[in-house]
């Protein structure tokens, strides 16, 4: 069985990020919550993350700061940033992506999640037959 993918949600709204819990768990993720910024840093420095979903618009620091912060730590972790307001995009360009809430089903959000964890890992390793590795290969003659 494969180990489940965790994602950060983060949200100074409790209610919004219970719903979101509920959504993502609910398709198999490991969902690790905060409700503030520094919250989400202290847990995204013990590393295992694997997806980091978090609000624009949160007192003390925004989810723009807390990306930029987070990505100098890890940097390949993919990193999502919804708000209610579509002005924010602007403020919004140091994550991977952009969901305005509202515009954005929650199937559409599901699938850009399932989406950049996929492009994280890398594409599916193709395994190909014994025979056909490269040590199994009958050497040519040398001339």
């Amino acid at each position: 069985m494969r180990p489940r993918k965790v994602i950060l949600c983060v949200d100074d709204n409790e209610q919004a990020l219970s719903v979101r819990k509920f959504l993502l768990e609910t398709r198999g993720y490991r969902v690790l919550t905060a409700l503030s910024a520094q919250e989400a840093l202290e847990i995204f420095h013990h590393g295992g993350i694997d997806l980091v979903l978090s609000d624009l618009l949160m007192p003390q620091m925004d989810g723009n700061e807390l990306v930029r912060r987070m990505k100098e730590i890890t940097p390949d972790v993919p990193m999502i940033i919804v708000s209610g307001t579509v002005k924010a995009f602007d403020r919004a360009n140091r994550a991977d992506a952009f969901l305005p809430k509202g515009a954005c089903t929650p199937l559409e959000m599901l699938e850009r999640i399932r989406i950049m964890i996929a492009r994280k890992r890398g594409p599916k390793k193709v395994l190909r037959p014994y025979h056909e590795l490269p040590e199994h290969q009958p050497h040519a003659a040398i001339a």
